[in-house]
């Protein structure tokens, strides 16, 4: 099935200061810069990607700055960012003038952020000690609105793939899976037929794609089911996602502790035989299968109790949360940075990463939930749970208008989406690609 996309011409109240725009409009203007006269370059632009094994210092020694000046920049840099954190193949650049003398170092940390050291010296060349200055700077972006309808079906049996036909990323479709993780189970509740959606912004930096940004509203049919959901910011300023009648599309716990719901390999069980052991014991949580370095995020806000290496179980993070819930992540690989005893965690914030730790077989996410001190599952005992706040009551009437305007917006992409729909049933499926 061919999906397509679609520009919005209409403004969306979802957020505030947020309006759509057609294809290829930006929301943030970029300036028109010229020039009459063209002046010769006093600078040189040196450019490059950090190695392995490559430190801040090595760097600037590299391109012939002195050993004193490296360390000096290298200490103005800590008072903004770690040096030791500098990643394998970020893109750098050193700007010297001719004569040789120091006025640049930018860093990209991400595709968001980058470091900037600038010599702010005048009459440097005269021997005068460098004054370095340090900030850590966010890329001018530019942003489009866009929505894009499109299923599930024999060609595209997952959300990834069906995203992907439509020339979007795996970005777009994790985004996605999170808005509806409390109701879908986007590993074995897809079917075919199952449709989508969604109205989205995506972000440009210099003319090119960078990421995206927000989903503001969204629709998934899965076995029948209708679902909705449209972001909306309410009085507090705080963006949350709620259905069309105003109700949190979240729940208490999310459905999974991995960004995308990944394969279970074994269920709750209070008799499994145990693959490494070899004998029948309870199995009291979810494994699901994920490769190591995964991120593993906390499924409700909560407080960490422990984070340690805790025998057959590895290293294991335990969090408290609200009604006397407790949830457990075993076997991983490490623990985030700031995870620590008595440290609070939001919904959704990484806890750590899956590894092979302790007793197990091979790589995976041991996940566990207790109630009142007993063990309970997980799958089933998150559906049981009510959803979280709805629309705030004086906010009814704003969210209602923003609700109407995004549905009459996928409303017309769908009615546009339905030819080529058809089209693809009546196709059928896929030919085999031939063989070599």
């Amino acid at each position: 099935m061919r999906i397509k996309r679609y520009a919005i011409a209409l403004i969306l109240l979802l957020a505030p200061g947020l309006s759509a725009c057609r294809r290829g409009e930006q929301i943030v203007p970029r300036p028109v810069l010229g020039a009459d006269i063209v002046l010769e370059r006093e600078f040189e632009i040196l450019t490059g990607r950090v190695p392995l094994n490559g430190t801040l210092d090595a760097l600037l020694r590299a391109h012939a700055l002195s050993g004193d000046l490296a360390r000096r920049v290298v200490d103005v840099a800590r008072g903004v960012f770690n040096p030791r954190l500098l990643r394998v193949g970020q893109p750098y650049q050193i700007v010297v003038s001719f004569e040789g003398f120091f006025r640049r170092f930018e860093y990209e940390i991400d595709r968001d952020r980058f470091l900037r050291i600038v010599s702010r010296t005048v009459g440097v060349e005269a021997g005068e000690p460098e004054e370095l200055t340090a900030e850590i700077l966010s890329y001018p972006k530019s942003r489009i609105l866009l929505t894009m309808s499109g299923g599930i079906d024999r060609r595209s049996p997952s959300l990834v793939a069906a995203i992907g036909r439509a020339g979007e990323e795996v970005g777009l479709a994790l985004a996605l899976a999170d808005v509806f993780a409390a109701q879908v189970d986007f590993n074995s509740d897809l079917q075919p037929g199952d449709a989508f959606d969604v109205v989205f912004e995506k972000e440009y930096r210099d003319e090119a794609f960078s990421g995206y940004g927000n989903i503001m509203a969204a629709t998934f049919v899965n076995n029948g089911r209708r679902l909705q959901a449209f972001r909306f910011a309410g009085p507090d300023g705080r963006a949350a996602y709620y259905d069309e009648n105003g109700s949190s599309v979240k729940r208490f716990f999310l459905s999974s502790p991995l960004p995308f719901t990944p394969r279970v390999t074994s269920r709750f069980s209070r008799s499994r035989m145990h693959p490494v052991l070899g004998v029948a014991r309870a199995h009291l949580g979810v494994d699901y299968a994920a490769p190591v370095g995964t991120p593993v995020i906390a499924v409700a806000d909560g407080v960490v109790v422990s984070a340690a290496y805790n025998g057959a179980s590895g290293r294991m993070v335990r969090l408290r949360h609200a009604n006397g819930y407790h949830t457990y992540y075993l076997h991983l690989s490490a623990f985030a940075k700031e995870i620590r005893p008595g440290a609070r965690v939001a919904q959704g914030q990484v806890i750590g990463r899956v590894g092979a730790t302790g007793v197990v077989t091979g790589p995976h996410l041991d996940y566990r939930l207790s109630r009142g001190g007993v063990f309970v599952n997980p799958i089933t005992e998150q559906r049981r749970l009510p959803p979280g706040d709805p629309v705030p009551e004086e906010a009814r009437a704003q969210f209602e208008a923003a609700r109407d305007a995004a549905l009459a917006v996928m409303g017309q992409a769908t009615a546009e989406a339905a030819p080529l729909v058809a089209e693809a049933v009546a196709a059928g499926p896929a030919p085999a690609a031939p063989l070599p």
